[in-house]
């Protein structure tokens, strides 16, 4: 049977969205069809919403709907010295959800990786360079996930910051190699950043 143009398109749009394959996309298409109108107004308001509302912070690059975000203008922040950088603001709120962190954050917004045309200049390296001239930073913990173009930011990163004599750390175990931090539960994480290794 021939699916209508118009869900066609409607499945083509879905299908962009990350992780979501066709089959997935065909389904998410058809339950939306299912939904009542005030679902879908409410669905349709709070994508606009939030597309109007949010922002990047100045700071550390994590999405907001505030500028400084809330974190960046938290004072009461115990580990003002300690600085995290993850890959995206997903990474952010995962660790962030951990209760033994209490350091602020720097998004790079992406990874290293030369096969996909993606340099230092494309991601936020500089940013973070000048942050860290700029603020009275004693550790980094680089938070990249551990797939292989997590694992060439991590150690282009650390040999930068190592020249301003900063201590750069690496998390430790509990995540498993290849993974996505995104998707680590809160233990692991915790025990990530506990475990961390000096590189």
């Amino acid at each position: 049977m021939n699916i209508p143009q118009i869900m066609e398109r409607m499945i083509k749009m879905i299908k962009k969205l990350p992780a979501v394959g066709p089959k997935m996309a065909e389904r998410l298409a058809y339950h939306i069809l299912k939904m009542s109108q005030s679902e879908i107004d409410d669905l349709i308001n709070s994508m606009q919403m939030a597309r109007q509302i949010m922002k990047c912070c100045n700071i550390c690059y994590n999405f907001s709907d505030q500028n400084p975000c809330q974190i960046c203008s938290d004072i009461t922040r115990k580990k003002h010295s300690i600085l995290c950088v993850v890959e995206t603001p997903q990474d952010l709120i995962a660790i962030s959800k951990v209760k033994n962190y209490h350091g602020f954050y720097f998004v790079l917004g992406g990874a290293l990786s030369p096969l996909d045309g993606i340099g230092p200049e494309d991601i936020r390296i500089n940013k973070l360079i000048k942050r860290l001239k700029n603020a009275n930073i004693s550790e980094v913990i680089i938070a990249t996930d551990t797939d292989s173009k997590g694992e060439v930011t991590a150690t282009y990163i650390a040999k930068i910051i190592k020249k301003l004599n900063i201590k750069v750390t690496r998390l430790g175990y509990g995540l498993p190699v290849g993974g996505n931090i995104e998707y680590a539960d809160e233990v692991t994480i915790s025990r990530a950043i506990v475990g961390r290794q000096e590189m």
